[in-house]
């Protein structure tokens, strides 16, 4: 892990227990004396504690110092996403929060499945996770939207994928893009989009959302 997530990272000492605590001292095995990285996720900082006390459930560390470190892509890319099964969205979420997609807005699109519910604390628990593990100092942005018209009378700049002679190499200034579910985009839905803001990937076969939300934000950001 590039740095160990605490939400009171920032404060003049820490307890770590549970979770932590195993990973800290069972897994790296960290004694006393020795400086661990952390972060909070809601400013840029990063944050360095020295252990002072190992208890059998529990360790106390000290704050030394603070840095400010900025880890993102310079690019922003905002992705309407429409609701897919959200054991689809759990998996991509890591690959995405690594490329460093800034944010996703959910919408129940025309074709998507209506039952599926979206665990918003899951989702977050899963981006932490992944950005311990890449260093990204902070996590994609998550919400969800009762309509793609409201999110395009918000974002009216926003680009469709579906199948198109236009390519997303051939624009260059993408920043939100509309993603379809398994069954694709429907007529009305394509019929909310000027044609040249509707654009394809340089490929004839059928992706899954999951395939092409990845090779989106893969060619936009990388």
């Amino acid at each position: 892990m590039q740095f160990v997530y605490n939400i009171e990272a920032g404060n003049e000492s820490l307890i770590i227990k549970d979770d932590i605590y195993k990973y800290i001292i069972k897994a790296r095995r960290n004694s006393v004396g020795d400086k661990v990285a952390f972060r909070n996720l809601n400013d840029t900082f990063l944050y360095t504690y020295e252990i002072a006390m190992i208890a059998k459930k529990d360790a106390s560390l000290n704050f030394i110092s603070k840095e400010e470190k900025i880890v993102e892509q310079d690019k922003k890319l905002h992705i309407l996403w429409s609701v897919v099964d959200p054991k689809t969205i759990e998996k991509q979420l890591t690959y995405l929060n690594e490329i460093g997609v800034d944010k996703i807005t959910f919408v129940y699109a025309d074709y998507s499945q209506k039952n599926f519910k979206l665990n918003f604390e899951k989702f977050e628990k899963i981006l932490i996770n992944s950005s311990q593990q890449c260093g990204r100092s902070s996590l994609i942005k998550l919400e969800l939207i009762a309509s793609l018209d409201e999110f395009l009378s918000l974002n009216p700049d926003t680009y469709m994928l579906n199948f198109s002679t236009k390519t997303i190499d051939e624009v260059s200034d993408i920043q939100t893009v509309f993603i379809g579910c398994e069954g694709g985009v429907s007529k009305c839905e394509i019929e909310k989009f000027d044609s040249e803001k509707i654009v394809g990937l340089k490929s004839n076969l059928i992706l899954r959302s999951e395939t092409a939300i990845t090779a989106v934000a893969s060619k936009i950001l990388l």
